[in-house]
C-alpha cells in the first residue's frame, strides 16, 4: 500500500495525526525534500529507507513504490501541504492505477490556510467576500488553461489566494489592479510556518517593491482582496440573538 500524505506547511507539528501515524509505521518514506522539512520523516521508524525525491522523475518515483510494494513494504509519499492542490500526485496515481499497485490519501493543512493563520485574517467576511479563489500563474510550469486566466478570475472579486507566482508578481498586479484598485489590500507570506517564515503587507501598488526590497523568490503566497484589510464589516447571522437554527431553536 502506498500512502499519500500531505504534510502541512513546513511546521513539523501542523501534520495531521493520522499522517504522523503513517509515516512511524511505514518501513518505507518518499518525501520532497524541497518543501518537506526533515523533522517531518524523522518520524520514520529506526532502519527505515527514507529517500528525498526532489532531484528525482518520475519514473524513478513510481520504480521506488514499485520494487517496496513488491516487497509487501507500506510506504508513505510525503508531499507538502495539502494533497489536493497542486501536488502533482494525479499521475503517480495514475501510474500506480496501471500497475495495480493499491493507494489511500491523508490530507494536509494547505498553504493558503497556513498563510492566512499567519495573517490573523479570515479569507471571507460578511457583506465583504464570501469567496475564494485559489489559482496560480504560468511561469516555467504547464500553461493556465483558457478562462483561467488572472485577469479573468478578478472579475469575482473573491479573496485570491496565488501559489507559485512569486516570480510573476509583475504581471499579477498588472492584470489584477484594474479591477481591484491599486489599494486594495495584498500580502505575501514566504514560507508559511517554517521558522524563517516572514510576512509582507501592503497593497497592489507597494507589494512588489516590499518583494523585491525582501529578495523573495520562491515558496511564497500571495494573496489579495478586500478582506485582508476590512475593520468594519458586518458580524455574522451565525451568532446572532434573533438568528435560530437547529442547535439554537426559536425561543417562544
Amino acid at each position: 500500500m502506498i500512502h499519500f500524505i500531505g504534510a502541512g506547511p513546513g511546521a513539523p507539528d501542523l501534520i495531521t495525526v493520522r499522517g504522523l501515524r503513517l509515516i512511524e509505521r511505514c518501513p518505507v518514506c518518499l518525501y520532497a525534500g524541497s518543501l518537506v522539512p526533515a523533522a517531518v520523516v524523522a518520524a520514520a521508524p529506526k532502519g527505515a529507507l527514507v529517500i528525498d525525491t526532489s532531484a528525482l522523475t518520475l519514473d524513478e518515483i513510481v520504480a521506488e513504490m514499485r520494487t517496496a510494494h513488491e516487497k509487501g513494504r507500506e510506504v508513505a509519499r510525503v508531499h507538502s501541504g495539502d494533497l489536493s492542490l497542486y501536488g502533482a500526485i494525479a499521475e503517480q496515481m495514475r501510474r500506480l492505477d496501471a500497475l495495480g499497485i493499491p493507494y489511500d490519501l491523508t490530507p494536509g493543512v494547505p498553504a493558503f490556510a497556513a498563510a492566512a493563520a499567519a495573517l490573523g485574517i479570515e479569507l471571507t467576511l460578511p457583506g465583504v467576500v464570501q469567496t475564494v479563489i485559489l489559482t496560480r500563474t504560468a511561469v516555467r510550469a504547464s500553461p493556465m488553461p483558457a478562462g483561467e486566466e488572472l485577469a479573468s478570475l478578478a472579475q469575482s472579486r473573491a479573496t485570491l489566494a496565488i501559489h507559485l507566482s512569486i516570480a510573476n508578481l509583475a504581471k499579477v498586479v498588472r492584470d489584477l489592479t484594474p479591477v481591484y484598485g491599486a489599494d486594495c489590500p495584498a500580502a505575501v507570506v514566504h514560507r508559511a510556518s517554517w521558522p524563517d517564515q516572514q510576512i509582507l503587507r501592503g497593497t497592489l501598488a507597494d507589494i512588489r517593491a516590499q518583494v523585491k526590497r525582501a529578495g523573495m523568490t520562491r515558496t511564497a503566497l500571495i494573496l489579495v482582496g478586500r478582506a485582508l484589510g476590512a475593520a468594519g464589516f458586518a458580524e455574522s447571522r451565525l451568532y446572532a440573538p434573533g438568528h435560530s437554527h437547529v442547535f439554537r431553536p426559536r425561543k417562544r
